[in-house]
């Protein structure tokens, strides 16, 4: 088959979406598929070049700007770009895919490479990474109607079949855009199992002078979505009990209030803030960490994920349900806590650092069931199945 990926967000620039997009296109050239990554182009990135089998081509894009608000993000548009439609169209018409995978469902890629897919009658998959949901009344509403008045025409005209990755994705497609089984695939987060077998080269401890004392890793970009501050609510309780705790905050801070209640609170000395760090150190940074804790708002995302696989004891907040088809037991194989519960994460992570021996084991068991579930070939191969019947599909409508 020949496979079009198209996400605004793709390496170098880091984060979930991006690498998820990034490894799955490599594994379908494993598979022996010819793939064509599309994406907008971001710093100083080539706006073409050959990677692990594939051609990557970069759009020119108009970067959002960044106006002061909580809600600010690194986004770059294509559409905005003139020539762009003209530029997509006749790349997927020289390359003929027989499907497209469309990453992000708010992207402008995602829509005009949609567009293309359906108007030439061919089967597109659509991942949905991102939910856009608030906690804050005025942009949860924003993005309500953003949803109701943009985004879902737009899906409802191009057709998808989406992936969606957990239940609170399901929940959320299925009210904002009135998915169900017949048009919807339950796979995981694909997570890079060879990318955490590499020996560590980094020294965190070292460079951020942290020495021996106990360390929990936050990692990933600070959002309203994840905004760290459940375990800023948490510290004055764990630093009672273990008053050398550091905590290592990895990522690019997007949303500062949990740096402004850090120093309401007293506890700005145990933070270390480092900014986005390269996809390489990653492993480093949860080899060196006693827990890992990032998704505290809702959620178990692909930072998480990793981090259970490299062995670390990692804490999340989603049900045992979360995944369809994966059995999650709380305090086994998987350590959950309420959404912005952080007398819960403060309890955890006590416990955690009282019992080595018991952290050890679950860190274990997190590690197996990553690996069993969630590694890249294993959803990969969930996907090319899911490509191929589409592909037969169309086949025998045309």
């Amino acid at each position: 088959m020949r496979i079009a990926v198209v996400n605004n967000f793709f390496p170098p620039r880091v984060g979930g979406s991006a690498h998820m997009a990034a490894s799955l296109a490599a594994e379908f050239v494993k598979a022996g598929h010819e793939v064509l990554a599309i994406t907008a182009a971001y710093g100083e990135a080539p706006a073409e070049e050959e990677r692990d089998g594939y051609r990557v081509v970069r759009l020119p894009a108009v970067k959002m700007p960044q106006i002061g608000l909580s809600i600010d993000f690194d986004m770059s548009f294509t559409a905005l770009r003139p020539g762009n439609w003209r530029r997509l169209w006749k790349l997927l018409d020289e390359f003929q895919p027989d499907a497209v995978h469309l990453h992000g469902q708010f992207f402008d890629l995602s829509w005009l490479a949609g567009v293309y897919a359906r108007r030439h009658g061919i089967p597109a998959l659509l991942t949905i990474h991102t939910l856009l949901i608030s906690d804050n009344k005025l942009y949860g509403g924003v993005f309500r109607f953003l949803d109701a008045a943009l985004v879902r025409p737009i899906l409802s005209y191009i057709r998808p079949r989406y992936v969606i990755l957990d239940k609170l994705g399901v929940d959320y497609c299925v009210e904002r855009y009135g998915t169900s089984d017949a048009n919807s695939e339950y796979f995981p987060i694909a997570v890079d199992t060879g990318h955490f077998a590499k020996p560590v080269t980094k020294d965190v401890r070292a460079e951020h002078e942290v020495g021996d004392a106990p360390l929990i890793v936050s990692l990933g970009h600070v959002i309203p979505l994840r905004n760290r501050l459940p375990l800023i609510e948490a510290l004055p309780s764990i630093l009672d009990k273990h008053p050398g705790v550091r905590v290592v905050v990895v990522g690019r801070v997007y949303h500062d209030a949990f740096l402004k209640r850090a120093a309401e609170l007293g506890v700005s000395d145990a933070l270390v803030v480092t900014g986005a760090v390269p996809k390489e150190d990653v492993p480093a940074y949860f080899a060196a960490a006693d827990i890992v804790t990032h998704d505290l708002n809702g959620g178990c995302g692909t930072a998480s994920l990793e981090a259970m696989l490299s062995g670390t004891a990692t804490i999340a907040s989603v049900t045992e349900d979360n995944y369809p088809g994966i059995e999650l037991r709380n305090g086994e194989n998987v350590l959950l806590v309420r959404p912005d519960d952080s007398e819960a994460v403060a309890r955890t992570v006590i416990e955690l650092l009282d019992d080595p021996d018991r952290r050890a084991l679950i860190a274990q068991r997190e590690s197996e069931l990553v690996r069993a579930n969630f590694g890249l070939d294993v959803v990969a191969e969930e996907h090319l199945r899911t490509f191929e019947k589409l592909v037969s599909e169309a086949d025998v409508l045309r």
